[in-house]
């Protein structure tokens, strides 16, 4: 797929993770996954922000923890808008709570950190020099992001309001699909509708944006949370190789529908998925 230069607003566009040691976390990344690193804080600012490159392309960065926040490793996801301060005040009026107001990062661009009723945390991105992710759907790079939620019927009223995001229900679990985004992948990549067809994806698929998780009734400590996938070559390696670098494999290897995924927790705590594509599995059931 051609490399990503910017998004439509409602799409999933980066992802970074905080880190109470970021410098730290750049052998288990560079590792698993490969990524050059370079810290694009200015001298003397008391943090850092290493972008993580595949090809010289943004893929995700490795950032300090907030001045303020819990001293813990996470994962964290971004949303594509038009106006950071307007989507804030979208999340208010749904029943979100703004845990930081918009504010600007440097010429990058402006953002603002919100969670949902259920308490899921994200932030929205308005872009100005920094475009989101250049690759994306190949090995190391974003390819997915889910919800985990204990109310759908409330996540969909949420972000239906916020970002016009709608549902689609497949065999192999509920989808959240954004209205038009796949005219504009079509735009993109000439052709895509029609490959989708005829993997097997239902009408609609080409619509998706991210995944929706609901917690199982019997899981009393998940919280509602935003997750991350990063696509790879082989789950099985990634597993192997995660933890030969000083990370915890939480879950997996596991089949799942089109995917073999494994949840990894890196060495500081924060964890993510690691997926690999297995067209075989197109019918499993979630």
């Amino acid at each position: 797929m051609p490399e990503r230069d910017g998004y439509i607003p409602g799409v999933p566009c980066w992802v970074d993770t905080s880190q109470p040691d970021p410098a730290a976390s750049l052998p288990f990344y560079q590792g698993l996954f490969g990524w050059d690193f370079e810290d694009v804080m200015p001298e003397g600012s008391g943090g850092n922000y290493f972008i993580g490159r595949i090809r010289g392309g943004d893929v995700a960065a490795i950032g300090s923890t907030p001045e303020g926040a819990p001293p813990m490793a996470t994962w964290n996801t971004y949303v594509w808008v038009e106006s950071a301060d307007e989507t804030a005040r979208k999340a208010r009026a749904a029943g979100g709570v703004v845990l930081m107001e918009p504010f600007d990062v440097m010429g990058a661009g402006r953002m603002a950190v919100i969670a949902d009723p259920e308490g899921a945390v994200f932030s929205v991105w308005e872009a100005k020099d920094h475009k989101g992710a250049k690759v994306v759907n190949e090995h190391g790079s974003l390819n997915f992001n889910g919800l985990a939620t204990r109310d759908p019927e409330s996540a969909r009223a949420f972000y239906g309001a916020v970002f016009g995001w709608t549902t689609l229900a497949m065999p192999s679990g509920e989808m959240w699909t954004l209205p038009g985004y796949g005219d504009h992948l079509e735009e993109r990549t000439p052709g895509l509708r029609e490959q989708m067809a005829q993997m097997g994806g239902p009408v609609g698929f080409i619509d998706v944006v991210a995944a929706l998780n609901p917690i199982r009734s019997d899981d009393s400590e998940t919280p509602a949370h935003w997750s991350v996938t990063f696509g790879v070559d082989d789950a099985v390696s990634a597993a192997a190789k995660a933890a030969e670098l000083g990370g915890q494999v939480v879950a997996g290897p596991m089949d799942a529908p089109w995917t073999r995924l494994v949840v990894i927790k890196d060495p500081q705590g924060a964890v993510f998925v690691a997926g690999q594509f297995v067209p075989e599995n197109r019918d499993l059931s979630a």
